[in-house]
């Protein structure tokens, strides 16, 4: 673009065509493959290996537990649904390259499993009505004003309860036995011991605190090394003793190989290594080769259906934790990156729109899994996209005979995972430090979490940050104050 501004060209002698050609080449330059490339390697590159293997598993709690039920209860085709969310995992971590989480619609999925009628057409149905809305918000900048005109308050209380939500989800898969075809929490307390009891998943928590701690920067492995080998140094010059300078460097290397563990993963093959060990028979029922992909067959009854009772409930849902509470929890976690509500929205709906169609589950992002991604070392694109091609390839080799390696998961261990991952997420709301915000964030989370609706608790706390706004706004000044104000304004 430069040459513009160069004075032979916009001479009248200079020829028709040199002015032309110029902008083509500038945006050849700026779309060439070589600066793809180079934005496609900063985005998946690495940050630590270990790390961001780890971080790919923050989110199976969530993942695994809904993918599971729906494909026992309602035949959902967990191959597609494998195939079709590897694959916006690897397209999410190269377009926005953090680890951006591809999760199961919460609430069509609860539909779904409460209602025998709501099927699988119904199901997807619903998943292309809201991919359709969110495409629309997002491509003419609509939710670009919702964003701007939610306070971040808001934002906190909806994250805290959804935080909350997890983690207590996460205390009942631990305490007490579950049915997750059917999505059910049964009456009976978990065994203590056995390859699903509670100390299995005690053993698993204690050794992600160890090691992850409270989910500090560097996960221990950072600033915390250096001060402790700074520290050691000290007291060993202090002493001029060579062997407890030798000790301490011995200790500080262990610490160091303890907070570099991936804990997330190692807990995760663990539970894979136990559904085998709790049915081996389990191999004889595995089918090689990926399921078949047809298109599902929509009747009038079944779009009507899926928008009332799916994208209805879901809609509210997506816009504040797929879309609002993502945007700012990715530039919370990720202030070097920049991130919009507008692709995110369009990222939402062009993923239902393409694979709901083919009876792949409705998918969007969530804070949750961002959260959770986070907490246990992903940082960049690379996570998400090793995720997707685990996914892909699980979906393409095992497709729908993977569930009955899954049914035999602990899901002591799943309820592990989507604790720390709740945790994370509620942990976010610290931020808020002043009463004001503090209290509409604690409305805006009670009202959530026992109403069991963030469309509700939004409302909520909406309401009372604007009434908190008015009565701040006419604290200092008399109502007729202001009518008078008001009036000397239009006359």
């Amino acid at each position: 673009m430069a040459s513009y501004q160069n004075p032979p060209l916009v001479t009248t002698s200079e020829p028709e065509s040199t002015q032309t050609t110029s902008t083509p080449i500038s945006l050849l330059t700026l779309f060439s493959p070589k600066r793809v490339l180079q934005k496609l390697k900063t985005n998946l590159l690495f940050r630590s290996k270990w790390a961001e293997l780890n971080g790919a598993m923050g989110d199976l709690g969530t993942y695994i537990p809904i993918m599971l039920a729906l494909t026992l209860a309602k035949d959902l085709n967990l191959g597609t649904t494998l195939i079709f969310t590897g694959i916006y995992n690897i397209l999410t971590g190269a377009l926005y390259g953090v680890p951006m989480p591809v999760q199961p619609m919460k609430s069509i999925a609860a539909e779904a499993l409460s209602d025998t009628n709501f099927a699988v057409p119904e199901i997807m149905a619903a998943g292309i009505l809201t991919g359709g809305i969110m495409f629309v918000l997002g491509v003419t900048g609509l939710m670009q004003l919702v964003y701007r005109l939610i306070p971040l308050s808001v934002v906190r209380g909806i994250q805290l309860a959804q935080g909350l939500s997890f983690a207590l989800t996460a205390v009942k898969y631990v305490r007490k036995m579950q049915n997750l075809p059917k999505s059910k929490t049964l009456s009976d307390n978990r065994h203590w011991f056995g390859l699903d009891g509670l100390v299995l998943a005690i053993v698993c928590i204690c050794f992600i605190v160890i090691v992850n701690g409270s989910g500090e920067k560097n996960h221990g492995y950072g600033d915390s090394e250096n001060s402790d080998t700074t520290s050691n140094y000290d007291l060993g010059s202090h002493v001029n003793n060579e062997g407890s300078r030798k000790s301490s460097s011995s200790s500080s290397r262990m610490r160091k190989i303890i907070f570099s563990l991936p804990s997330a993963l190692l807990v995760f093959v663990l539970g894979v290594v136990l559904a085998f060990i709790r049915r081996p028979k389990v191999v004889s029922e595995i089918n090689f080769g990926p399921s078949p992909i047809e298109l599902v067959k929509f009747s009038k009854h079944a779009w009507k259906e899926g928008f009332i009772k799916g994208t209805i409930p879901q809609l509210p849902l997506t816009i504040l934790n797929s879309v609002v509470a993502v945007c700012k929890l990715s530039s919370d976690l990720f202030p070097e990156r920049k991130f919009s509500v507008t692709s995110l929205s369009v990222s939402v709906g062009l993923m239902n729109l393409l694979g709901s169609w083919f009876g792949a589950m409705p998918c969007c992002h969530g804070a949750g899994g961002l959260a959770g991604q986070y907490k246990f070392g992903g940082r960049s694109g690379g996570c998400v996209a090793v995720l997707g091609a685990a996914k892909l390839i699980l979906g393409l080799v095992l497709g729908t005979s993977l569930a009955h390696i899954l049914n035999q998961f602990p899901v002591a261990i799943l309820g592990v995972l989507l604790l720390f991952a709740g945790i994370e997420l509620a942990m976010c709301s610290r931020d808020m430090n002043t009463k004001e915000d503090s209290f509409v964030m604690l409305i805006c989370t009670t009202v959530s979490m026992v109403g069991s609706s963030a469309a509700l608790g939004f409302l909520v706390g909406m309401v009372v940050f604007v009434l908190l706004k008015l009565r701040i706004w006419t604290k200092d000044k008399p109502f007729s104050t202001i009518w008078m104000h008001k009036s000397s304004q239009q006359n």
